[in-house]
């Protein structure tokens, strides 16, 4: 589906925006890889006549991540972990919640996919990232990105002196269904 030029509103009435952990070391075995909600998030896609003039605003709100499941591991990730986990990340991962994308380049590579460049801010570090879009049949909208945590000034979790740690490189992934322009 060709999406038709206008502006797009997105946010979690519309999809989802989650986080994808893995996790590494010796004592790998015992870590979970995690589901994680970004449950406070809006997006603005401006897609003008004119490719120059489209862009993509992304904020979303580093308190509002809710860890939804954790696989692997030795035992099942109950709820008191998951709060704990959420805990962490609120006084450990993140310096500020103030999470935002800018994009400096969009352009409809053809009508399924859309190629973003930009500039993405956490913990008052901005770093460029790159990924794309998947439009689907009836405007949902989909993609992810590998983001580096130390590109970022973030220490990847670990525990167990070191033995269990998140991976370094988490996914970011949005699946949204674009309302009418």
């Amino acid at each position: 589906m060709a999406i038709k030029a206008g502006r797009y509103e997105l946010g979690p009435r519309s999809g989802a925006l989650s986080v994808k952990t893995g996790r590494t070391g010796a004592a790998a075995k015992a870590g979970h890889d995690l589901l994680i909600d970004v449950m406070a998030w809006q997006a603005t896609l401006e897609l003008g006549e004119d490719p120059a003039q489209s862009s993509i605003v992304l904020h979303a709100d580093a308190a509002s991540l809710v860890v939804r499941e954790g696989t692997g591991g030795l035992q099942s990730l109950g709820d008191d972990d998951k709060a704990n986990i959420q805990q962490t990340i609120g006084d450990e991962i993140f310096k500020t919640t103030e999470i935002e994308f800018r994009s400096t380049v969009v352009q409809a590579a053809d009508g399924e996919r859309i190629s973003v460049r930009g500039d993405l801010t956490l913990n008052g570090t901005t770093c460029p990232l790159t990924f794309e879009l998947a439009v689907g049949a009836d405007g949902e909208l989909s993609g992810s990105a590998l983001v580096k945590q130390t590109d970022w000034d973030i220490a990847p979790y670990s525990t167990l002196f070191g033995a269990l740690k998140v991976a370094d490189e988490v996914t970011v992934a949005i699946d949204a269904a674009l309302p009418s322009a």
